[in-house]
């Protein structure tokens, strides 16, 4: 909970911004500032964060979100950490409700990189073409790389702010993609699928949160179900993540990893 508070888990909006839906999930106000129950704060990220545990050992694919500044840099390097794909630039209109269309896109991605890693580009180009192409391929990474591992639609989005990439939550919602987000004050809960009540603008709050997400993940690929096992609606073993997942060992179900293990 010392953790929580320093990271600033638990600091909302202004009142007057507040999501009238919200208010179970308030403790209080203080100058005007809504605060955040953190004993929500940890229970909905128990249930969270093991129903993506059990979405990764079933080999599911998880997309992380967040585009605003202080976001990006952990989002992309959280998800590669742990494998996944993400997107950090702007939100590509359609990726979830004009996938083929996406696809298309990132299967040009490929082509033109393998073309370029394997010279075909330099030898077969004159070098005015090969500038058209280099600036495509750089378009294109902007656009789709972080996504370029994606053959159909995701298993679940993770988003950091519902109200910047609210045309991904409203996409992951048209195409029935269950969403784990943040929920802060401003934050209709009811759009969500797995919620966590904690500030989405703190720095600290949102690394601590990322690092959270990702290391559910970690721990159900390191314990990954049988075809039969996922049949049969068995759950993930218990595992210990590392780092900031030791918050919510009293839960039982998240806990430190021994140093040293990935």
């Amino acid at each position: 909970m010392l953790e929580l508070l320093q990271a600033g888990v638990h600091f909302g909006h202004k009142t007057a911004r507040r999501h009238p839906k919200m208010m179970p999930y308030i403790f209080g106000e203080r100058g005007g500032i809504n605060i955040i129950d953190l004993d929500r704060t940890l229970s909905m990220a128990k249930t969270a964060l093991g129903r993506l545990q059990e979405i990764a050992a079933r080999g599911g694919t998880i997309l992380f979100v967040g585009t605003k500044k202080q976001v990006s840099d952990t989002v992309r390097r959280e998800a590669e950490g742990c494998g996944m794909p993400y997107v950090t630039n702007r939100w590509l209109g359609g990726t979830f409700t004009n996938f083929s269309e996406v696809s298309n896109q990132i299967r040009r991605h490929h082509d033109l990189k393998d073309k370029q890693e394997s010279g075909v580009l330099a030898r077969k180009y004159t070098k005015k073409e090969q500038v058209v192409f280099l600036r495509e391929i750089d378009e294109l990474e902007k656009k789709v790389g972080g996504i370029k591992s994606l053959r159909k639609l995701p298993d679940a989005i993770v988003i950091i702010d519902c109200k910047k990439e609210k045309t991904a939550l409203r996409e992951a919602k048209s195409v029935g993609v269950p969403v784990f987000a943040l929920l802060d004050t401003n934050v209709n809960p009811e759009d969500i699928t797995y919620g966590i009540p904690a500030n989405d603008d703190a720095v600290k709050t949102i690394n601590m949160m990322v690092h959270l997400f990702a290391e559910a993940v970690k721990a159900g690929q390191a314990h990954p179900l049988t075809e039969r096992a996922a049949a049969a609606g068995e759950v993930p073993a218990k595992t210990n993540p590392v780092g900031q997942a030791s918050l919510l060992s009293e839960s039982g179900d998240i806990v430190n990893r021994p140093s040293g293990q990935a």
